[in-house]
């Protein structure tokens, strides 16, 4: 790490320096990147604790370096005998807990030369609004759709699952309607409204993503979460949701909503993408990609959002191999009304609020030359 991403934090918790106990250090921890709203945690063998705080890493010098033995037993009582035996046979493992006094916290703990690691996520407690996130209006009203499917893209860390949990909880707190949660693990725990809420977790209530969806379509499913479109077969559940009259609600990795299309597509061997088009370009109702962002008052990030509400335009391009590449041009020129907004196009909308400068947007814009003129009234 740079200098930079080595500052210190440097207020740790009274006699932290001095227990030994697991879960009382643990806890420690936890309470401190609450404080800072630090958005991950890695506990290392023979280093300090570290919080990535607004994007940065920042060490927690006041507590002192984890010896392996010590962060072994950590790992351990996070982890319950079924963790402990998928972690033992494959040196990995995802897992949530709740902890007294902070709430949910989601870990993965790994091996990395020879000893233990782990990165944790505290996870808040109350899902945020919509409005609460700064979601445009065209995100929110995906939760009033009665079928199809809801991409959110980002990379890691960029608030996908903030984004769907809020989404979920809208429908929750408005509508009448039966959602089923597939994740892995579980993130956040959702209070029952008006809805009914069935949430799962794969390697605990189910095997897999795949395994879940079809169970699900015997589970009278008005909407289905599902946490990631990891692999070609989960993919193509969740367009036989979408087809057959649900709401379904998911996450994958990309840095934009065009370039989604073909992820989805080239997941499938040649053979069957075709027919994995045809089923997206009748199905996918729309694509959000965010980031979060330096806020101008540096209290936090904000997200900014990219969306693409697919169109019977954005269906042709879909269709059509050779035409695909056009959906960024259709998401770049379109028009709120049409259901589009380009980053850059958010980008000037929370410049133009206050909400970042200047410097933030053109660094973050897809097309800086052209924000540049915008920002200068051109």
């Amino acid at each position: 790490m740079t200098d930079t991403s080595r500052a210190v934090v440097d207020d740790a918790p009274a006699g932290s320096t001095s227990t030994t106990d697991p879960l009382r250090l643990l806890g420690q921890v936890l309470t401190l990147a609450v404080r800072h709203k630090a958005s991950d945690i890695h506990l290392r063998a023979r280093n300090h604790p570290i919080l990535r705080i607004d994007g940065i890493l920042r060490a927690v010098r006041e507590i002192p370096a984890f010896p392996p033995d010590l962060l072994d037993r950590i790992a351990r009582n996070m982890m319950s005998a079924r963790h402990i035996a998928e972690f033992e046979k494959e040196h990995q493992v995802d897992l949530s807990f709740g902890f007294k006094d902070i709430g949910r916290v989601r870990a993965n703990i790994f091996h990395q030369r020879g000893s233990v690691s782990i990165v944790l996520r505290v996870i808040s407690t109350e899902i945020p609004r919509p409005a609460e996130l700064m979601l445009p209006d065209i995100v929110s009203n995906f939760t009033k759709i009665e079928r199809g499917l809801v991409i959110v893209t980002g990379a890691t860390g960029a608030g996908k699952s903030t984004t769907l949990a809020s989404l979920v909880n809208e429908i929750n707190l408005a509508q009448t309607r039966h959602v089923i949660t597939i994740e892995d693990p579980i993130e956040f725990l959702f209070t029952e409204r008006r809805s009914i809420i069935t949430q799962r977790e794969i390697g605990m209530d189910t095997n897999s993503f795949a395994d879940a969806m079809r169970a699900a379509m015997r589970e009278d499913p008005d909407v289905i979460l599902l946490g990631e479109m990891r692999d070609p077969e989960t993919i193509e559940a969740a367009l036989t949701a979408a087809e057959t009259g649900h709401l379904v609600l998911s996450t994958m990795h990309a840095p934009a909503v065009a370039e989604s299309i073909p992820r989805i597509i080239t997941a499938f061997p040649p053979e069957a993408q075709a027919s994995v088009r045809g089923k997206l370009a009748q199905n996918l109702h729309g694509i959000v990609g965010q980031r979060l962002i330096p806020r101008k008052d540096n209290k936090g990030r904000i997200v900014a959002c990219e969306v693409m509400t697919v169109s019977a335009l954005a269906r042709e391009l879909i269709l059509d191999p050779l035409k695909v590449k056009d959906l960024s041009d259709l998401v770049k020129k379109g028009t709120l009304a049409e259901g589009m907004l380009s980053f850059d196009a958010c980008l000037f909308d929370l410049f133009k609020k206050g909400m970042i400068d200047d410097d933030t947007a053109l660094q973050y814009a897809t097309s800086p030359t052209d924000l540049k003129l915008k920002l200068e009234g051109f």
